[in-house]
């Protein structure tokens, strides 16, 4: 059923609610945008202490992403930095969207253990890519 979305409906002038679908959507993908199989990489990667490694290894993960997976990544953290620079307006910092956006991502193939240490780094990939998003996705 290819339902055909009204966007001047006025149910959509709430950028909350085009947020919460974004992200419902994303959360309810069979797999995350970052795969299961990727997750403990993109996780390692992070806690690496040499800022230059550790911004080659994410720039190498994000690149080593299934095509479909890496060109949806580009499209939508294209996006987000644009938000995050309205943060003026919108208080939507890099910080806050990493918040927002980092546990519907990358999540673990199992949610049990540690969910709120995961959590620490998840947001710190986003934010990452978000602060090197000319570096991670050279046009």
């Amino acid at each position: 059923a290819d339902e055909q979305l009204d966007l001047d409906d006025g149910r959509w002038e709430d950028i909350h609610v085009v947020t919460g679908a974004l992200k419902l959507f994303l959360r309810e993908l069979p797999e995350p945008l970052v795969p299961f199989s990727h997750f403990d990489k993109f996780i390692a990667a992070i806690k690496i202490q040499d800022l230059s490694l550790r911004g080659r290894c994410i720039r190498d993960l994000v690149l080593s992403l299934p095509p479909a997976h890496h060109d949806t990544m580009k499209v939508l953290f294209r996006h987000l930095c644009r938000v995050v620079e309205h943060k003026e307006e919108n208080r939507m910092s890099v910080q806050s969207v990493a918040i927002v956006f980092g546990p519907t991502l990358l999540r673990p193939a199992s949610e049990e253990g540690s969910m709120a240490m995961h959590m620490v780094f998840q947001n710190q990939v986003v934010e990452h890519i978000l602060n090197h998003y000319g570096y991670i996705f050279p046009d």
